[in-house]
């Protein structure tokens, strides 16, 4: 029984041992945390930034342009089909014709549905087959624009629209624009400082948030079946203006 008693007070002893260890790395973890916690608060309120916007205005040299042709009503599904392809042909080489190059010509939709008619009486009747296909143009040389939409529609496309300008090559104009956007923060700070008592040291960071302002011109054409094809047609004009490139910038400074 001696011997017992005095196992058990030992046992007891080194568990009373590690509770105390136990605590006392608890204790140091939160200490540490805290530190390092008080050391973020001060380096953040020891920030000061500000942002600003650049804006660059440019041509564009890039116009796209979806095209396409929507077949209707065919008796089978095979005759949707061979319409469709045959003024499709057409008008890719129509394309060609005008200087625009195979890599340049993307289809973005095909589509072949069939197509019901409903009515009180008889219900739910199946009416035919219809194909829809769509290009997208890439078009270089922005003078070939009215051309293409032209002659396009004198090959049978009865979808037009979706034109947008884009720029090729914008690394330099968002050069341009990320420097007047710098500038213009600094400039900014400079108004604040001096209406202030704060005291800026060197820049520590710079962010940049590119925006995108994509020039579009809301040009649709949309023609029944039987109008696409129809001859010869004026070409239209159409003015591509400008391009804005967008470059926001958040400079931050650090507090003396």
């Amino acid at each position: 029984m001696e011997n017992y008693s005095t196992g058990e007070k030992k046992c007891r002893g080194g568990q009373h041992g590690w509770f105390k260890l136990l605590a006392l790395l608890c204790v140091t973890a939160i200490v540490i945390v805290s530190v390092v916690m008080a050391t973020k608060k001060d380096e953040i309120n020891n920030q000061f930034s500000v942002s600003a916007t650049g804006r660059v205005f440019a041509k564009p040299d890039i116009a796209n342009l979806i095209v396409g042709v929507k077949t209707e009503a065919k008796a089978t599904a095979a005759l949707a089909v061979k319409e469709n392809t045959s003024k499709m042909n057409e008008i890719m080489q129509a394309l060609k014709d005008i200087g625009i190059e195979e890599k340049d010509i993307q289809t973005t939709n095909y589509n072949l549905s069939p197509v019901y008619d409903w009515t009180v009486n008889t219900g739910q009747r199946l009416k035919g087959y219809e194909v829809n296909q769509n290009v997208n143009i890439k078009i270089r040389n922005l003078d070939k624009i009215g051309d293409a939409i032209a002659k396009t529609t004198e090959k049978g496309a009865n979808q037009i629209g979706n034109i947008n300008f884009t720029i090729d090559d914008e690394f330099a104009l968002r050069n341009e624009a990320r420097k007047e956007a710098i500038k213009k923060a600094k400039e900014k700070a400079e108004g604040i400082v001096a209406e202030t008592d704060i005291k800026l040291g060197d820049i520590i960071n710079v962010y940049e948030n590119q925006v995108y302002y994509p020039s579009s011109i809301n040009y649709s054409k949309k023609m029944s079946l039987g109008i696409g094809g129809g001859g010869a047609m004026p070409a239209p004009e159409i003015q591509a203006g400008e391009n804005e490139v967008v470059v926001e910038t958040t400079v931050v400074w650090e507090v003396k």
